[in-house]
């Protein structure tokens, strides 16, 4: 029976890792990503006044407002939905950049020599692409839930099925171009992960503790958000719809070139990074909390599958 180590864990192991992961930092941060939401679907619309308009100053005005119309259990609107997303988004991208990575070095680095930065990144991209395929509806579905007012709030099956009758299947997949662009976020990340990881490793001669974890987590994402925070800010405004109040007066946006030209022209080249520093703040958070936990959570499925797997012998054996 072969050893079941970090190293030879099989990519479900890596993916069920990596949603805990995900989850765990997600559950922390939530607040700030109804925040970060709410703030990138924010825009000056022609025929609204001030009144009809939510408009955040900043993520703590953006929280005080919250609390003050909705209470706590506005700061955590959608939680379900989102934890669902962000479950299935990790454990596809975590098990698809597994296993392409797997096969790549198994055809064609058999000797299992450090991967280019430009082969990190195809082979981040490639995984996720697959994984924006599939879980494009979940994201519609959580943005619907984050920004649309509580008395116009529904579940995640009544939104879903609100969603199919008014827009049809299409509407679940809202988004899908900005979002296979944003492919290269992830890529950004994790390729930037594994070389800043290399550097310490190999040049700094450091350890890869739970902190120092955070710490490259931390820089790997800022980066990938810079890069790509136009394209989110489009994405997100592709999936939001307006509150019923104003739905008549709003025009809806027919691409994410659409958006980014209508944002250029009513808040300038700096309304691209609306809301990018509680963008990057969370997902920075986010993801070094998951890079972070998702060690923890790998030893942890390491030690279910050694247990499975003795389980199964004690089995065979009887």
């Amino acid at each position: 029976m072969a050893i079941i180590s970090k190293e030879t864990l099989p990519p479900f192991g890596h993916a069920v890792a990596g949603s805990a992961g995900a989850m765990f930092a997600l559950s922390l941060v939530y607040p700030l990503d109804i925040i970060k939401t709410r703030i990138q679907v924010q825009a000056k619309h022609e025929g609204l006044d001030d009144k009809e308009q939510e408009h955040y100053t900043s993520a703590l005005d953006g929280i005080t407002q919250i609390m003050q119309k909705e209470g706590l259990a506005g700061l955590y609107a959608g939680l379900g939905s989102s934890l669902i997303g962000t479950a299935s988004t990790n454990f596809t991208y975590f098990y698809c950049y597994s296993l392409v990575r797997d096969l790549y070095n198994k055809n064609y680095n058999p000797g299992g020599g450090t991967l280019s930065a430009a082969l990190e990144l195809l082979l981040g991209a490639a995984a996720g692409a697959m994984t924006t395929l599939v879980t494009t509806p979940i994201a519609v579905l959580t943005t619907r839930q984050q920004t649309l007012p509580s008395d116009e709030r529904q579940g995640v099956f009544a939104t879903c099925a609100t969603i199919l009758s008014e827009e049809g299947i299409a509407g679940l997949w809202k988004g899908i171009r900005p979002s296979l662009i944003l492919c290269v976020n992830p890529a950004i990340t994790y390729g930037s992960f594994e070389k800043i990881k290399q550097f310490v490793l190999d040049v700094l001669q450091r350890k890869m503790t739970p902190a120092t974890a955070f710490l490259v987590g931390a820089i790997s994402k800022t980066l990938a958000t810079v890069v790509t925070y136009p394209y989110i800010m489009a994405k997100v405004r592709l999936q939001w719809k307006p509150s019923k109040e104003i739905q008549d007066k709003v025009e809806p946006y027919k691409g994410a070139g659409d958006v980014l030209a209508r944002v250029l022209k009513s808040d300038g080249f700096f309304g691209w990074y609306k809301g990018m520093s509680t963008q990057i703040f969370k997902a920075v958070l986010s993801q070094a909390l998951l890079f972070m936990m998702k060690d923890v959570f790998t030893n942890y499925t390491v030690m279910a599958y050694v247990l499975l797997l003795k389980l199964a012998r004690r089995k065979l054996a009887a």
